[in-house]
């Protein structure tokens, strides 16, 4: 490809997209119990969405792949997150939708944020 921003802006598109399926996904399932009290799909669904950011962010060796697939699955979490039109609520008010909201949030601040070990040099102890 000739020109690389193109490629950039193509795979910051294509992460944004696949945080948002991984986002939406993770919301729909983070109210499963297992037992009526382990919250099973919180669980899952963080580790869900912590593991797609960490593999956008490493294979592609890029921070800003890794906070556009942030961007994409906070903003979709946010926007399930309301009233909907039929007034159907995905994420209730309770401590578990409060729990998921902010721990989506804080996934991204802290993986994208997470510094790069790979530019650092060895330190010569002679």
């Amino acid at each position: 490809m000739r020109n690389p921003w193109l490629a950039r802006i193509l795979s910051w598109l294509a992460a944004a997209i696949v945080g948002a399926v991984f986002g939406i996904a993770a919301t729909i399932a983070h109210s499963a119990t297992w037992w009526g009290f382990f919250p099973i799909g919180l669980i899952l669904g963080a580790l869900a969405c912590a593991a797609i950011l960490i593999a956008v962010r490493t294979l592609t060796a890029d921070r800003w792949a890794g906070l556009a697939a942030g961007v994409g699955m906070v903003l979709l979490v946010t926007i399930v997150s309301g009233r909907g039109p039929g007034g159907s609520v995905i994420v209730p008010n309770t401590l578990t939708g409060q729990i998921w909201g902010f721990l989506v949030a804080g996934m991204v601040i802290l993986i994208a944020a997470w510094p790069d070990f790979s530019r650092l040099k060895a330190r010569d102890e002679s």
